[in-house]
């Protein structure tokens, strides 16, 4: 009986087989102590489980409206974070199928495209990448060293890994995918996902539809070189080649594939997200110094202090975006469409243009070139790289390409900084700032008229005559001692002696009533300089600064009799909140612009209230908003209602100073009061007539047109009804033409008389 004959390896195969299991034994072993080494920091610092569980990255801090839009940011990087609830699902689609198609199914580390990646490399084709979307976050997160070795990219390869494995165990899919796109460079400043939405598209993430979220992901394997912007071919080309991954991967049927390749780029909403564009310039430029000082007096749970440029904070502020968008379009529409054109034409053909000089034209006019130049920033860099006056000085004489401000859109030159210095002093600038009085708020605030240009801020920085507006300060003194609005002065020209021979006699624009007797509320409305003289007479300039300080004017004010015609220099912010204490019946509240600082998620670091004081008593703010409803109602400001048809109960005050430097028009309604000023940068350019260059012409009209915006939105719901009255009942007329004895509106009074 023959057996079956055993196959028994042999020694030699005996031995062969065995040193093939040592081989992959120890080979398991070398990688365990080499993953082993590498987690413990063996071979470089490891991300911990705290920095695992918070990763750090720069965030930029957010300046919101109080009705919730978003004004703009300050960043060294522009990134925002969002959440996954928050993304569109075109962008998670567009992400997977271009990137790591089985992102769902690996756990960070996707062998199988390893493998892939490797077979290309010993073939010598391509296979695609083998880098998981989690590896690109570990990267991302946590970036690699420069100047490495081949070992060293191996060992951070190796650590990428790890680090991915490990964010798979700490996060899920869906937070890694929001990670990813909230780390990502989209370029043109743009980082992660909410800043590039915004960028490209003037979009939130959630609202990117297919062919924008194509665009977003397709822009990520080069920024600068698929950038719709600067390459719209290349960025077209890749943006097709993300659909067709999308394609490929079920996420689009052949037919939405085939209609949305054929569509071209749109970037009619780009706009590169920085501080000198976008809404608010002016205020967030501003509020930058707010938030600077604070941060510095505040810390983090570290002890650190803040950063406002990464620390990702959330500044909840009392702007309204409405209102905000109301107050640019109305300086906007009105001096850049209307008033400068007027001013250019008064000009033309004139040498000295725009300045006026009595003696020494030439000489003034060369000293203020001269200290502009001194002021500007190519001063400064030429300064400060040692040049010499005459090096200097011919640098600002050679012409050079240029892009200058023009209110039909921005024109590129050539011309000398000299003449882009004197092209410049023609623009007529503008500020607006709008409060509700009640609280304090702040609703809109405009600096200037644009601020790429020209970063002078005339709200809160800028101190310029206040002109015939200052007049309700002393007004106010007048009524708080008892007089009304219908109390009567005979129109003549007071003469003050102020010693030493010399006499203060206020001149009067306008002739009408001379010598007749006339009411308060008459005087306020036509601004008739006689009456405040004697007003200023008979109280004190003493008594007046006073009044304007209980109001909230700090600015320092002169004790002169002439301030009772507006020259002392205030700012527009001081002037809109004194105004406004006359609409919350006599009480000052200080005007804010914060409501509330949180850190990155959510938690409130810092409240903010306004300080308030009672100024003026219940019954004298009302006797003042009476006498200013005069204004409006038969006075200077009288157009508001004959040309801009505004019909609402309105109080307010013109003003302007000598030579037309500058015009104001102060409007106080129940629950908003809003100031605005008008004139050019130096207080010698100006217009050459009083019909174009007073308030009631540069100032009340672009009033007029931010509220018949605010007035005709019905999602502010301004309030259209009158002022309220004070709770005790006053003693005093308004009707002060009935009022009147008639013997008194006919007397004739000689200035011998008073």
């Amino acid at each position: 009986m023959s057996g079956t004959k055993k196959n028994i390896p042999s020694q030699k195969e005996k031995k062969y087989i065995k040193g093939l299991w040592m081989t992959v034994l120890f080979f398991w072993i070398f990688v365990f102590i080499l993953f082993g080494t590498i987690s413990i920091g063996i071979f470089g610092k490891m991300p911990s489980f705290e920095e695992l569980e918070n990763p750090k990255s720069s965030l930029a801090t957010e300046i919101y409206s109080c009705d919730g839009k978003l004004l703009g940011k300050y960043f060294y990087e522009n990134r925002s974070n969002i959440h996954y609830q928050e993304l569109s699902p075109n962008i998670i689609n567009a992400l997977i199928a271009t990137e790591d198609a089985r992102f769902m199914k690996h756990s960070g580390v996707d062998m199988k495209a390893i493998f892939r990646v490797m077979f290309g490399v010993v073939s010598g084709s391509s296979m695609g990448g083998g880098s998981t979307i989690t590896q690109q976050l570990a990267k991302n997160l946590f970036p690699r060293k420069k100047d490495r070795n081949i070992f060293d990219l191996a060992i951070t390869k190796f650590k990428e890994w790890i680090t991915a494995i490990k964010l798979e165990r700490n996060y899920s899919k869906e937070e890694i995918l929001a990670m990813y796109l909230n780390t990502v460079d989209f370029g043109s400043q743009s980082f992660g996902i909410k800043s590039a939405a915004k960028t490209y598209f003037d979009k939130s993430p959630a609202e990117l539809n297919v062919q924008e979220s194509a665009m977003l992901i397709g822009i990520l394997k080069a920024p600068t070189w698929f950038s719709p912007v600067r390459n719209p071919e290349h960025a077209l080309e890749r943006r097709n080649t993300v659909l067709r991954q999308m394609r490929k991967y079920d996420f689009l049927s052949r037919n939405e594939y085939d209609s949305i390749s054929t569509l071209p780029v749109d970037m009619s909403h780009f706009r590169i997200q920085d501080h000198t564009a976008g809404p608010a310039t002016y205020f967030r430029e501003y509020l930058r110094g707010i938030l600077t000082e604070w941060c510095a007096s505040h810390q983090k749970s570290d002890g650190t202090p803040y950063n406002l440029y990464k620390d990702g904070l959330r500044i909840y502020t009392t702007i309204d975006s409405r209102m905000q968008q109301y107050a640019e379009d109305a300086i906007s529409d009105y001096v850049g469409k209307e008033l400068q054109p007027q001013f250019f034409k008064q000009w033309k053909g004139i040498d000295d243009a725009p300045f006026v000089f009595e003696h020494n034209a030439k000489k003034e006019i060369e000293n203020i070139m001269q200290l502009s130049m001194r002021r500007s920033d190519r001063y400064a860099h030429l300064k400060e790289e040692n040049a010499s006056e005459d090096v200097i000085r011919r640098s600002f004489n050679t012409p050079v390409r240029m892009r200058v401000f023009s209110w039909k859109g921005d024109r590129d030159t050539i011309m000398t900084p000299m003449d882009s210095i004197r092209y410049y002093k023609f623009f007529l600038q503008s500020g607006l700032m709008s409060m509700d009085p009640h609280t304090g708020y702040v609703k809109a605030y405009v600096g200037g008229i644009d601020y790429r240009f020209f970063q002078y801020d005339h709200v809160k920085l800028a101190k310029r005559q206040v002109g015939s507006t200052f007049k309700p300060f002393l007004y106010t003194l007048a009524m708080q001692e008892g007089e009304t609005p219908c109390t009567t002065y005979p129109n003549v020209q007071p003469v003050i002696d102020l010693g030493n021979g010399e006499v203060w006699a206020p001149e009067n624009a306008s002739k009408e009533r001379l010598g007749e007797e006339v009411t308060l509320k008459w005087a306020l409305a036509n601004s008739n300089n006689w009456i405040s003289g004697q007003l200023m007479k008979k109280y004190s300039p003493h008594d007046v600064i006073r009044i304007a300080r209980k109001m909230g004017v700090t600015s320092d004010i002169p004790p002169v009799y002439s301030i009772a015609l507006g020259s002392a220099d205030l700012t527009l912010y001081e002037m809109v909140g004194a105004m406004s204490v006359f609409a919350n019946k006599g009480v000052y509240v200080e005007p804010i612009f914060l409501t509330r600082i949180e850190d990155k998620n959510g938690n409130i670091l810092d409240t903010f209230h306004p300080k308030q004081q009672e100024a003026i008593s219940e019954e004298t703010a009302y006797l003042m908003v009476m006498l200013m409803k005069g204004v409006v109602e038969g006075g200077t400001g009288a157009r508001i209602r004959y040309k801009y048809g505004l019909n609402y109960p309105i109080a307010g005050k013109t003003g302007t100073t000598q030579n037309q430097s500058d015009g104001w028009f102060m409007g106080i309604t129940p629950d908003l009061v809003s100031g605005v000023w008008v004139g050019c940068e130096d207080r010698a350019a100006h217009f050459r007539s009083m019909d174009l260059g007073q308030g009631a012409n540069t100032a009340l009209p672009v009033w007029a047109y931010y509220m018949k915006k605010v007035y005709a939105d019905p999602t502010i719901n301004i309030n259209k009804g009158d002022f309220l009255s004070p709770s005790k009942a006053l003693n005093a007329s308004f009707d002060c033409d009935s009022y009147t004895p008639p013997e008194k509106k006919k007397k004739a009074y000689s200035v011998d008389d008073f």
